[in-house]
């Protein structure tokens, strides 16, 4: 299938929410692990999502380029040619992107997608993601509302973040405190400010006690319901039928979580979960595997000259890329997304 157009974007946002299941959202760096990403969701049968975060895009372009919209570009151009070739619906996204570096990442890549839909194609970029947790709410709401209206022009969908996901991701670090947890008023103000669909439609990720990166159960507490209370508000305040759940909800920072955990935030209405820090372990395992199994082939021990089917860099990559692959798949397990793509 080719990437997924907005259209299609927007039916497999409404399926997860109408089905209670959620998409991977996967984070890579590379070609081989955009191939990765991409074999998991087809051997799991299930449609995607894959995105580049800021330091992601900039180490795809390269180490004497660091260029993130370069890279971006380069990864996203790639996977509307590879992915032409798997029988799933995938979306491109850009993730967690701060106040700093909007000018040289996500406004000039919604430029590039503008100038496409101009002309009349699709956009490269099915969603961007905005993250002022660090800033004010207000000033973060304001500048999502310059986003909101740019994206939906360019028919792309913008993710914006209300409250703060703990740990570290791309040399950003947030403390793990009340921070945690979005209040009830943060999501009125939310949709005051964007609206419920009208200005354009926006992924909310809210927080309930996320952590990037690796953390033992116990440490932070994850408060689903925090969810399912910013829901039921925002139904209130629009007069919608108690249930409802106004908003498509984001899951950052799930590595670790409890599985029942996952699924009782997927049913208050998260479509999409963030997964990196467990594929980026599940691709790194085997080629470690192999160096240490073979380190008499990878090194040119005492002037021998060692062995080059072992050094020859896809010989670890694809088994690499295979475990990815099955860690991408068991994701869509858990998430119920595995067997429900649009195409079957």
């Amino acid at each position: 299938m080719p990437i997924a157009t907005p259209e299609v974007y927007a039916e497999m946002l409404d399926r997860a929410k109408a089905g209670e299941f959620a998409y991977p959202a996967i984070n890579v760096t590379s070609s081989e692990t955009l191939n990765a990403a991409l074999r998991g969701f087809a051997e799991a049968e299930s449609d995607g999502i894959i995105q580049f975060s800021t330091g992601g895009a900039e180490f795809a372009s390269g180490t004497k380029v660091k260029d993130m919209v370069t890279g971006a570009t380069a990864l996203a151009e790639f996977a509307h040619v590879v992915a032409a070739k798997y029988p799933v619906n995938i979306a491109l996204h850009t993730d967690h992107c701060p106040k700093d570096k909007l000018d040289g990442f996500v406004r000039p890549l919604i430029q590039i997608s503008q100038e496409r839909v101009d002309r009349g194609e699709n956009p490269l970029f099915q969603s961007h993601m905005w993250d002022g947790s660090a800033i004010d709410l207000d000033e973060n709401l304001e500048i999502a509302q310059d986003l909101l209206a740019a994206a939906h022009k360019a028919k792309i969908i913008l993710e914006l973040e209300v409250g703060v996901v703990g740990g570290e991701e791309d040399g950003v670090a947030n403390d793990i405190n009340e921070k945690l947890y979005t209040a009830p008023g943060d999501y009125e103000k939310t949709v005051d400010a964007l609206g419920s669909g009208e200005k354009g439609r926006y992924l909310l990720a809210a927080t309930f006690g996320n952590v990037h990166g690796v953390y033992k159960p116990g440490n932070v507490k994850l408060r689903p319901e925090i969810l399912k209370q910013g829901q039921d508000v925002v139904s209130e305040k629009l007069g919608l039928a108690a249930g409802s759940k106004p908003f498509d909800l984001v899951f950052h920072g799930g590595s670790g979580s409890l599985l029942e955990e996952i699924h009782e935030a997927v049913s208050y209405g998260v479509v999409k979960m963030n997964i990196d820090t467990d594929t980026q372990y599940a691709f790194t395992r085997p080629i470690a595997d192999h160096m240490f199994k073979n380190y008499d082939g990878v090194l040119k021990i005492d002037g021998e000259v060692g062995n080059k089917k072992t050094y020859d860099p896809r010989s670890y990559l694809k088994v690499a890329e295979q475990a990815m692959a099955a860690r991408v798949a068991h994701a869509c397990e858990n998430l119920k997304s595995a067997g429900r793509m649009l195409a079957g």
